[in-house]
């Protein structure tokens, strides 16, 4: 598999067509696709576009992950002309469209169960179940079945003559193998399609692989996928933001993902997505959002956006009712996302070398990447702290690349004020070794 690693360099924006807009349809989203765009947007991701089952639906409406046909689509949103058209419309923004992939299970009721019972999964008094009991709407899928790899094969097929691409559901739990298979036949009708991996947290996968469940390892995973959730180092970020472990805990844990994974590696950044808390509801100070939304741009990999992050969104929509994002209300932060992409995509290589160094007292992370000529360094300070941190960039004066201005680096240090500030110079050393 050749990986894209040009996709390091992306952005990601991800909608739910149901609480997008009051209208909830995919002609109510078009409109918006500009605004999107002006965020520096590069993929849109669609959360499931497809029918929803209505046996044991979860909600009033019921979970988009809750797939009763996988050829089809909700009619709720429209018609599959509707889809065309949106997609069409992604396209002359001069983004990309990719959709979700949901290939773990299907609705109780769904058309595939009825079709083919053999393709499931059957507990052992021989009834339908699935491995996850919290997942009380769905049906589990058994990969163990060939002709079920054909059936998901040329439904992906089908799609890919459509779309740019994919978000796959809790990829972890289908065989790598399949995810191989697929990503060759669906070459053939869209080159260069997009592949994205939703992984498990750490402590979720270990559980499942107790239980004797089928669940990939993330470097499993890149054999297949040109990029994957971050979900491994999730769990000891969330502990960072909730004050019970240090910030260098945490960026010692991207420092190894740098050394552990293959050189493609290509890890999903995100603050939030429709499955964790919004970002906002840890962080709500100005210069916290500032600092943070900065860092997330920095990182290496690909940038992900929720919809209604933008405006700081403390409120998650949820994912079984009719509840639309409040897009009058909140801490508009669109033109300040839009220069962190500008800087992404001019100065930050998808072939750069990472490390992360940071001052646990007063939280203040030092980020370093280099493509071997230039240093970037990016400096968040993240409880807005202000105070010296060590800098291993040559002392003298350096233009702020996001907010402008000077800042200078003394004595090996730079004292930061409270507001990030991302800055590069050539490395004469490095180009003479």
């Amino acid at each position: 598999m050749k990986a894209n690693i040009g996709l390091r360099k992306k952005i990601i924006y991800s909608v739910f067509v149901r609480n997008h807009t009051k209208e909830g349809t995919f002609k109510a989203l078009i409109p918006d696709l500009e605004r999107i765009r002006n965020l520096g947007t590069d993929i849109l991701w669609l959360m499931p576009i497809h029918p929803i089952g209505e046996a044991k639906r979860k909600g009033t409406l019921g979970s988009p992950y809750a797939i009763r046909d996988y050829r089809a689509v909700n009619p709720e949103y429209g018609t599959l002309e509707d889809l065309k058209e949106l997609v069409d419309a992604v396209h002359r923004c001069g983004m990309k469209c990719i959709i979700d992939v949901v290939y773990n299970h299907t609705s109780p009721d769904s058309v595939l169960l009825s079709e083919h019972p053999e393709y499931f999964y059957k507990k052992a008094d021989g009834s339908f179940g699935n491995h996850v009991g919290e997942w009380s709407d769905v049906v589990d899928l058994d990969y163990t079945v060939e002709g079920l790899w054909d059936y998901q094969i040329e439904t992906l097929k089908y799609w890919a003559a459509i779309v740019d691409g994919f978000r796959c559901d809790v990829a972890s739990f289908i065989p790598v193998e399949f995810w191989k298979k697929a990503r060759e036949a669906v070459e053939e009708v869209h080159p260069g399609a997009i592949w994205l991996a939703e992984s498990v947290h750490l402590s979720f996968g270990e559980e499942c692989r107790h239980q004797g469940m089928v669940c990939a390892k993330d470097s499993e995973l890149f054999q297949a996928f040109d990029m994957e959730y971050e979900y491994d180092i999730r769990e000891a970020f969330e502990r960072h933001l909730k004050g019970e472990t240090s910030l260098s805990h945490w960026l010692d844990l991207l420092n190894f993902q740098e050394f552990a994974y293959p050189e493609h590696y290509n890890k999903l950044r995100f603050f939030e997505n429709h499955d964790v808390p919004r970002f906002a509801s840890f962080r709500k100070s100005q210069a916290d959002l500032l600092n943070y939304t900065a860092m997330l741009y920095f990182l290496k990999g690909t940038t992900l956006i929720y919809a209604g992050q933008e405006l700081a969104a403390e409120h998650r929509p949820d994912l079984f009712e009719k509840d639309p994002i409040d897009w009058e209300n909140g801490m508009d932060l669109s033109r300040y996302m839009l220069r962190l992409s500008e800087i992404k995509k001019a100065y930050l290589d998808s072939s750069d070398a990472f490390y992360a160094a940071g001052d646990d007292e007063l939280d203040i992370a030092v980020l370093r990447r280099s493509d071997g000529h230039v240093d970037k360094f990016g400096i968040f300070s993240l409880s807005g702290k202000t105070g010296e941190v060590p800098v291993d960039a040559p002392d003298g004066f350096y233009a702020d690349l996001l907010f402008g201005g000077q800042l200078e680096i003394k004595d090996g240090k730079y004292r930061c004020d409270g507001h990030p500030v991302i800055f590069t110079f050539r490395n004469v050393k490095k180009e003479q070794i």
